[in-house]
């Protein structure tokens, strides 16, 4: 098998060079020409820093008040649940690592993932961990986008029925899409001012929820030993699940010149997402120590000026708007991936179509906040693990990335493997993904899980055992670079 390790580009030693300027191919006023296909390195353009306002924007959102106060209902102390928000928050430099892998190929991680599982072995981890795991990620951000949008409505005189519903979520899945379609430059150059709009909502957020927050709140029946431990695992779980979703990283982090340095990359990766998830998810757990936070936009409005309950709701719907373009463009390029034949605007639209009939569902069958529990909680069974590989594939290959010979999906091609598949990465992600399995207590409770009490350790079982065993497989099958 040809190595898959390519020699190195010449000139590209100068980390300082200047990049071109913005080429026509990427501007906010038109639509993304770029799928899948590798970015050459005349399109390349911008600086690491702006990745911070990507995530930033990303990250103020509804969603994160929801499972930060979801840690106190859960029967968390206030200073557990912070450090719970923290540690799970951390994970982020795990998504700000996968970034890097962008400008070094040039290509989305939907198509640099062909490199650790062959190229129909990719398919199939794009059609279930990147679009299936995206699409339900959309659902969840939409319903929880609609139901701001809901009390919004209300407040303006319009009863909420079924009809208004299916309007409201028509309309923010609209907008959402919109930013999808119109692709990278336009996140690029909307990302800022939303980042700067939602730190000042959540700024008067901040100063309400502080002047109330119960710093010595203690549950009237403090968790105590086995069950104390299962629910701080579950809660590091729920936190983490959000940069674990992000698999994807490199995706927005592509068009950057491959002289971007890798430590900036990661470092405003990890910020951007560290800074607003910790903050957010914190601010729902202090709000909680003095509300009920089953209903947290009820319970906020209780600490906010009435004059603010229809600003925080606004920004409510755009942070969550800013969060799910994100999600809907990643979505787009894994349906791509699999193998389907179509633009990369088609794409986006088909995946919004299919997350609105399950945000749907889950607004008007099921209970919200019990489904984004779950839901979050099993999703990492599969995301843990193929976080794991991707990043343990990065360290061994030093991030080197052939962009141009990715693209190749020929049989005998440098990714294609044994039969398109590469049994490296197919058996790392299989394990990884069991040992996850038994060990969750969510939907349903795996043996190990059951053993140990309830404590859930899928998440560090699954990155460790799908880390090993990707490492173990590979060994002596990757060329060290030359210098």
């Amino acid at each position: 098998m040809a190595s898959t390790i390519p020699d190195p580009q010449p000139g590209t030693g100068t980390a300082r060079e200047t990049p071109p300027p913005q080429p026509p191919s990427d501007r906010a006023g038109r639509v993304e020409a770029h799928g899948i296909d590798h970015i050459p390195d005349h399109e390349r353009h911008g600086r690491p820093r702006q990745l911070f306002s990507v995530w930033a924007a990303a990250n103020v959102n509804y969603l994160s008040l929801v499972t930060g106060g979801a840690l106190i209902l859960m029967g968390l102390t206030l200073w557990q649940a912070l450090a719970v928000i923290v540690t799970g928050n951390l994970f982020w430099l795990l998504t700000g690592l996968l970034s890097i892998s962008g400008p070094a190929a040039g290509a989305p991680s939907e198509v640099i993932t062909r490199a650790m599982y062959g190229v129909r072995g990719n398919r199939v981890n794009n059609a279930v961990v990147g679009w299936l795991i995206s699409v339900c990620y959309f659902a969840l951000n939409l319903a929880a986008a609609a139901t701001a949008a809901f009390a919004l409505v209300e407040m303006a005189g319009i009863t909420a029925n079924t009809g208004v519903k299916v309007a409201v979520v028509m309309v923010v899945a609209a907008l959402t899409l919109a930013i999808g379609v119109y692709g990278h430059a336009m996140i690029m150059k909307l990302y800022l001012p939303i980042t700067l709009a939602l730190t000042a909502a959540f700024a008067v957020v901040a100063v309400g929820v502080f002047r109330h927050t119960d710093f010595s709140y203690v549950p009237a029946e403090p968790l105590t030993g086995t069950d104390l431990w299962a629910v701080l695992a579950a809660g590091v779980t729920l936190i983490a699940s959000a940069p674990l979703s992000y698999t994807t990283s490199a995706d927005f982090s592509r068009y950057l010149p491959r002289t971007a340095p890798a430590r900036s990359v990661v470092g405003w990766t990890f910020l951007g997402g560290f800074l607003p998830g910790a903050a957010v998810c914190s601010l729902g757990a202090l709000a909680a120590t003095v509300v009920d936070m089953t209903d947290p936009q009820a319970g906020l409005r209780q600490l906010l000026p009435d004059w603010f309950g229809p600003l925080l709701l606004l920004a409510l719907v755009l942070g969550t708007i800013a969060i799910n373009a994100l999600t809907a463009y990643s979505a787009g390029l894994a349906l791509q991936a699999v193998g389907i034949r179509i633009r990369r605007s088609l794409s986006v639209l088909a995946d919004g179509t299919a997350a609105v009939a399950l945000t749907l569902y889950g607004l008007l069958a099921s209970d919200f906040l019990d489904t984004v529990s779950n839901v979050l909680q099993l999703t990492v069974v599969l995301l843990g693990p193929a976080l794991a590989v991707y990043a343990t594939d990065i360290v061994l290959r030093r991030n080197r990335y052939d962009g141009p010979a990715l693209m190749d999906e020929t049989p005998g091609g440098p990714f294609w493997y044994t039969a398109g598949v590469n049994p490296a990465g197919a058996l790392a992600l299989a394990g990884g993904v069991t040992v996850s399995a038994l060990c969750v207590n969510t939907l349903y409770t795996g043996p190990i899980a059951r053993a140990l009490g309830g404590v859930d350790l899928a998440l560090p079982a699954g990155l460790v055992t799908a880390a090993l065993l990707y490492t173990l497989l590979t060994r002596g099958k990757l060329r060290a670079p030359t210098a």
